[in-house]
């Protein structure tokens, strides 16, 4: 197994924290927890302007994309910091599956062809939403799906299930057995599904011959796929890691004010040890993803091991995290109008994206060469 060239950078830069400023000063102003549940319970989660502002006015959904390409020219530390506040938010908005899953796998076609150039132009600007038609499930190193094929003259007749934020899109990605296409969203049936995270909408896409362009022929689509799965799946980390920063910070802000006996629940010392665990927990995982984040940043020729020790890592404290936050709020934490609920759906809905804990402890042991039990 091959060391990195030089320590990872596990540090936060002054840029990075403008960046996070700017995103949870947005958020705290027009995504608030009881906004985000009044559209929850629409079924209509996203608020286009957010969006818009988060994209275009911010900047974000052009993080990873070149200056040259109609981007912001950041990069993967940047826009782990963005997700690490949008998880702290559960906010409602398609980042991970536009400006990171979607622009990976164009800027690993070729992206000085017309098709590609232009449609990266449009979701950097945030003109457009573009989302991969993927199973959100679908994890770096599984098999890539077949179900999809080429009727001829790139008329796309297939299904594909559990695509996050299929809603939202403008534009579907697709992966056919003869290379990946752009289909517009208006062009595909969506079928949508009831998800256990209400915030990140997911539907069944159902292609009947419909047109598409196509962006790269069945290798180079199949490899940058991949490549934005292993991408995705490290910066996910940031997400878990923002969700479970939340609610640390609010789980310890409860037990400070909440008194039984006369004294701050705070105080008693069964509270104590459960939550100087967590802190130790999200602290790990903060180093994990922020390691992750680097890796990728850097090129680290041991970034797909990074990634998979942040995914095995940061999937099960967000969820304890979760957990923790809801039992220790008592009834309150049970309350729908309590966003605590909205956290613990997102952390355990995240922990099956882009693979399980699981099978990324499957990868470290094949990257370590550990036999399989």
């Amino acid at each position: 197994m091959t060391s990195p060239s030089a320590p990872y950078d596990l540090l936060y830069s002054e840029t990075e924290e403008e960046l996070r400023s700017a995103v949870r000063s947005l958020l705290a102003d027009r995504c608030d927890a009881a906004s985000i549940l009044a559209r929850a319970e629409t079924g209509h989660p996203y608020d286009p302007e957010v969006w818009r502002t988060l994209a275009a006015g911010i900047g974000a959904a052009g993080l990873l994309v070149p200056e040259k390409l109609g981007g912001q020219g950041a990069g993967h530390r940047e826009a782990a910091v963005v997700l690490e506040e949008l998880g702290r938010a559960v906010a409602p908005v398609p980042f991970l599956t536009s400006a990171v899953l979607a622009t990976e796998i164009l800027l690993g076609c070729e992206p000085s062809t017309p098709e590609v150039a232009a449609l990266l132009a449009e979701t950097a600007s945030g003109r457009q939403v573009c989302v991969p038609a993927l199973p959100l499930t679908l994890a770096p190193g599984a098999p890539l799906p077949t179900g999809v094929r080429d009727s001829g003259s790139g008329a796309l007749t297939g299904a594909v299930t559990s695509v996050a934020d299929a809603v939202a899109a403008d534009v579907l990605l697709v992966l056919a057995d003869t290379g990946l296409y752009a289909v517009p969203a208006a062009g595909a049936a969506l079928t949508e599904r009831v998800p256990l995270d209400l915030t990140r909408p997911l539907a069944t896409v159902t292609l009947d011959r419909a047109a598409g362009t196509r962006l790269a022929d069945p290798a180079v689509a199949r490899a940058a796929v991949a490549g934005a799965l292993l991408t995705g799946a490290g910066l996910l980390a940031s997400e878990q890691l923002g969700l479970a920063q939340w609610c640390l910070a609010e789980t310890v802000a409860h037990v400070r004010t909440r008194h039984q006996f006369n004294r701050p629940v705070g105080s008693f010392q069964a509270l104590k040890h459960r939550l100087a665990r967590l802190w130790l927990d999200v602290a790990s995982a903060r180093a994990a993803a922020r390691a992750a984040a680097d890796a990728l940043a850097t090129g680290a020729p041991d970034a797909p091991l990074t990634i998979a020790v942040a995914q095995a890592y940061c999937s099960g404290v967000a969820v304890r995290a979760a957990e923790e936050c809801v039992q220790l709020h008592g009834g309150i934490g049970m309350t729908w109008e309590h966003p605590a609920h909205l956290y613990l759906k997102r952390a355990k809905a995240d922990s099956l994206a882009l693979g399980t804990a699981g099978h990324h402890r499957g990868l470290v042991a094949d990257f370590a060469e550990l036999p399989a039990p």
